[in-house]
């Protein structure tokens, strides 16, 4: 069962600002049917999905989870804005969220384009979806700092959204471990660009300082955490 399905469905109903007595009349299912499908229960069939779509004038993917867009709308690699390309890019902010911003845009850039040249989609897919989840959370995080309610954003409860996305991201690792560990012993190990510094730097001389600014300033933080997290040694 599709679990925000049940959430969104109570949560249309509400904005719609109708009783779940009315609701269940216009969807032709009675007020403890209905119940149950706003509650997780029991699984509706299609065509009540479907009359729900079509009465809360927002598509089935969008009942499903399957989008955020009530319209449905998929978004294309051409509509999505880059940033990084255009004209007077400049985000309002201090010079510090500015910098950050660089690096990590231009970081995840490279990171891309070569996941791009190299072809494999489950390579490109758990890239991705452990960066959307690290993205996800820090995002969410600020709403909870900033006290926003944003329960159509984020479906995923409050109080587990962090073990989940941790959850996600560690799934994510796992997969990338083991891709590298086939990659070693296949006949045929997938072949990337040049990845040293020469190489990086030779292929991306506009984006590559970023990157290396963000890896040392990550192996950095890494090394001082390091001794916090080794045992004492025992006393002689």
């Amino acid at each position: 069962m599709v679990t925000d399905f049940p959430r969104t469905l109570s949560l249309l109903r509400q904005d719609k600002k109708i009783s779940q007595k009315k609701a269940a009349q216009a969807l032709g299912v009675s007020q403890a049917l209905l119940s149950h499908y706003e509650n997780g229960v029991r699984e509706p069939g299609l065509s009540f999905v479907v009359r729900a779509a079509d009465f809360y004038g927002v598509s089935c993917d969008y009942l499903l989870g399957r989008t955020m867009s009530k319209e449905g709308a998929s978004i294309s690699v051409d509509e999505l804005a880059d940033l990084s390309e255009e004209k007077d890019n400049v985000l309002r902010g201090s010079a510090a969220a500015l910098l950050q911003k660089k690096l990590l845009v231009n970081s995840a850039g490279i990171l891309m384009d070569i996941l791009g040249k190299v072809g494999d989609q489950r390579l490109i897919q758990d890239v991705s979806g452990y960066l959307s989840a690290s993205l996800y959370k820090a995002y969410r995080h600020l709403y909870l700092i900033s006290g926003e309610y944003a329960d159509a954003m984020f479906p995923a409860p409050a109080n587990l959204f962090s073990d989940l996305c941790d959850a996600e991201m560690k799934l994510r690792e796992y997969r990338l471990r083991a891709r590298a560990s086939a990659n070693a012993k296949s006949r045929e190990p997938l072949q990337f660009p040049d990845l040293s510094i020469d190489g990086l730097s030779a292929a991306y001389p506009q984006l590559a300082p970023a990157l290396l600014s963000l890896l040392h300033g990550v192996s950095a933080a890494l090394e001082r955490a390091a001794p916090a997290l080794l045992p004492e040694p025992l006393e002689k």
